[in-house]
């Protein structure tokens, strides 16, 4: 938890069912995304405010399988409309957007309800919405380097002037993703299985190769096409959202899955963008099968790499095969740079950090901010960059805690309701002060304006620090759960442990082989380890019955502190 704003519980529980609403606008010439949000928070309306408007909203459902994989489908409501609405709607699509682009990556004319300059636009508005979402690193060398890999890359591919954009983000989880305008994303998570400059290069390349042909570009046509609509982003509780002024349609793109074919494109471009930046283009084929074997291990999860961008097929032999091809027709050396990125990535954090939250039992610990918390019993709990999200399906009830912030320190918990309420981010609030055992809080009601009306939340503002104060909300079927709530909210306490504060997180650390052995061999010679032999073969891009020779650098992920 860290960044302020009410995110959705699209990846809270496995095995439900999540709402989706998607709109269409149609408005002269080419189409505006519905509900896409401006950097100040509010909606942008069409360039012309006396053109005609048509909005359909169709009903989907995303469906939370096994490990957490999402899968949409259509809902009951839109398979009971006749085909014949359906063929009227893409009548009037094709008739009101008669948009012709050429494909940078391809120069062919294809239809593309989404004009260049609106990507440009969308990137623009969605980029501070990830970037609360998930974090920046905060290594900001390491994510100097990143960019520089990046930008080295871009200025190889098709749009070598647009102004691209490629940032480290403080996750975990193992991906990397594109959306338009010209903005890469690539977590710390796959940092630490990747082995060379050059195999940053390929999967920067490939993201970008995305951006390039106009992948998302390309989805939201074909789903106006398909499903007359836009997906629009997966929002569990839609009133969770205004506090904190994310823009969850920007975060709808990451949910834009891409096709075989674009995976394929991806993969050509990519390697093609990478050999004509001098990088080696060799290299690229073993991130794949890398990939493959985290997913395999670890099953698959969202935002995951393979479940974000499905394999084509044979996809480590196939780009084998067009890395040799590109090397052939190159002249000059070309860049590996292996040892270089192992420095670079030297103390990367690996795994989740404690630093930012941990849970243990339905404790919950923030060794930064100087907090803890306890949860109510038996809820489902995950903490993410921006809220700490609980839930218990049983009762129907959820809450939610996030980070908010005001210029004036001496602002009172009641002020700053107040000041929710003055600016319309609380309809009306109900409720008293209360003084907890370490802070100042204002307990009660609020009532959130949301798509489907307004609703009623139990709510508290604690003040934990001068001008920093921590907003919970929740709700249950009925009221059944507020109590619980409420006592989650009140038991809220300044963390004083010096065993719960002073925790570190698991770190990367490159060491050589002490000797000539398999790499299991190799890896139990560095004693306890905070990974096991097969994620740490993984881990390297070796197998553990792999002979390792005296010498050779291995990664491996020393534990980290009071955990």
């Amino acid at each position: 938890m860290g960044a302020p704003g009410w995110p959705d519980f699209a990846r809270s529980t496995a095995s439900t069912e999540r709402n989706l609403m998607v709109l269409t606008q149609s408005c002269s010439m080419s189409t505006e995304m519905a509900g896409i949000h401006s950097s100040d928070g509010t909606k942008r309306r069409s360039r012309d405010a006396n053109s005609s408007q048509r909005c359909i909203i169709i009903g989907f459902t995303i469906h939370s399988h096994g490990q957490g994989v999402s899968r949409m489908s259509h809902g009951k409501r839109f398979a009971t409309r006749g085909s014949g609405l359906a063929l009227a709607l893409l009548a009037v699509l094709l008739t009101t957007h008669p948009g012709c682009a050429t494909n940078p990556a391809t120069g062919k004319r294809q239809i593309s309800f989404v004009s260049q300059n609106k990507e440009l636009e969308m990137g623009k508005d969605a980029d501070p919405a990830i970037v609360a979402e998930y974090g920046l690193y905060g290594d900001s060398s390491l994510a100097k380097y990143v960019d520089g890999v990046g930008q080295r890359v871009g200025k190889a591919s098709h749009l070598p002037d647009l102004e691209w954009h490629y940032r480290l983000l403080d996750s975990p989880v193992v991906n990397a993703f594109a959306i338009p305008g010209g903005y890469i994303y690539i977590t710390r998570g796959i940092l630490a299985y990747m082995n060379s400059e050059a195999q940053l290069a390929g999967v920067l390349g490939h993201e970008t190769g995305h951006v390039t042909a106009r992948h998302t570009a390309q989805q939201m046509t074909q789903q106006q096409i398909a499903s007359v609509g836009l997906i629009a982003g997966t929002i569990f509780v839609p009133q969770f959202r205004p506090l904190g002024g994310i823009a969850a349609q920007s975060l709808g793109l990451l949910f834009l899955k891409y096709s075989r074919d674009h995976e394929t494109q991806a993969d050509e471009l990519g390697i093609a963008y990478a050999t004509k930046a001098k990088y080696d283009p060799r290299e690229i084929p073993a991130t794949y099968a890398t990939l493959k074997r985290i997913g395999e291990r670890q099953g698959q999860s969202i935002p995951s790499f393979m479940s974000t961008h499905p394999d084509p097929g044979d996809r480590e032999v196939r780009t084998r095969q067009l890395a040799l091809a590109s090397v052939s027709s190159t002249q000059g050396d070309l860049i590996i740079r292996a040892p270089e990125y192992r420095k670079r990535i030297e103390g990367l954090v690996f795994g989740d950090d404690p630093r930012a939250g941990y849970f243990e039992d339905n404790r919950f610990y923030h060794p930064d901010l100087a907090f803890q918390m306890i949860l109510p019993s038996g809820w489902k709990t995950q903490n993410l960059p921006s809220a700490l999200q609980a839930a218990n399906e049983g009762s129907g009830a959820m809450m939610q805690v996030t980070l908010g912030s005001t210029k004036d320190q001496s602002v009172t918990p009641a002020e700053y309701v107040d000041s929710l309420r003055a600016r319309g981010s609380v309809a009306t609030a109900t409720g008293r002060t209360e003084q907890f055992r370490d802070f100042p809080a204002w307990i009660g009601t609020v009532i959130l304006q949301g798509q489907g009306g307004q609703s009623e939340f139990a709510a508290g503002f604690v003040r934990i620090h001068p001008g920093q104060f921590l907003e919970v909300i929740g709700q249950s079927k009925a009221g059944l759960a507020n109590d619980e709530i409420y006592q989650s909210i009140r038991s809220i306490a300044a963390l004083r442990d010096p065993a719960k504060l002073n925790v570190a997180p698991d770190r990367l650390s490159v060491q050589p082989a002490k000797r000539t052995a398999t790499f299991a061999t190799v890896w139990s010679d560095f004693g306890p380890l905070a990974i096991g032999v097969e994620d740490g073969a993984i881990l390297n891009g070796m197998r553990a019955t792999a002979e390792v020779q005296a010498g050779t650098p291995i990664k491996i992920v020393t534990k980290g502190k009071g955990r």
